[in-house]
């Protein structure tokens, strides 16, 4: 198995988090955080970019909403900020863990997506059910919460089994523990909340 070194200086240069800018801002150039972090842009990128060599970046809190879509999801939103980095990140370590995941797995992947998934399944589907001549059966599910609920020090172990570059594992912590974290927050103050109403 390859492993990599040297990657967090790749993440954290300004030419990459300007590249991570431009990918994330796609679409989204009438969201009113999106305006506000590209009035001062090149201030925010760099001073961004100093917290990331200075190890003193802190990822920002979440802010948590609900969308029907068309059930009932719970969103965790990042700040712009963030997001830039998260699109930093996955610009360099994406390139690592391409190649391990599963064929058919579609969502977020460049060059799959929703529509490539759908042809997919439409070919297994008369391949399976030969050509509609026979019943077949596919199972739509999704994991309740995955983020929330994925073991991260088995997700932590899997980065650094590759990476070997204390400073990107750094990183990659710092963003995992700072999802942790809240969720771990939110669940304190909602027994809190819970042990005040039944007294």
């Amino acid at each position: 198995m390859k492993i990599y070194k040297n990657l967090f200086d790749k993440i954290i240069a300004p030419e990459n988090l300007f590249a991570a800018w431009d990918e994330f801002k796609r679409g989204k150039g009438k969201k009113l955080d999106v305006q506000r972090f590209e009035k001062d842009l090149e201030q925010n990128i760099f001073a961004l970019h100093r917290e990331l060599k200075n190890h003193t970046y802190k990822h920002s809190p979440y802010t948590s909403f609900y969308i029907n879509d068309p059930k009932r999801r719970h969103i965790h939103k990042a700040t712009v900020r963030d997001r830039i980095l998260h699109h930093a990140i996955f610009s360099v370590i994406n390139p690592i863990f391409e190649s391990s995941f599963i064929g058919n797995s579609f969502s977020c992947r460049i060059g799959k997506g929703t529509h490539k998934g759908v042809q997919v399944l439409a070919e297994m589907l008369r391949q399976v059910s030969h050509n509609g001549t026979r019943s077949c059966f596919a199972l739509k599910f999704d994991i309740r919460q995955f983020f929330a609920s994925v073991n991260h020090l088995v997700l932590k172990r899997l980065i650094a089994r590759r990476i070997k570059d204390e400073k990107t594992v750094w990183l990659c912590s710092e963003i995992i523990e700072g999802f942790a974290e809240q969720l771990q927050e939110r669940e304190r103050e909602r027994v809190k909340e819970a042990c005040r109403l039944a007294i």
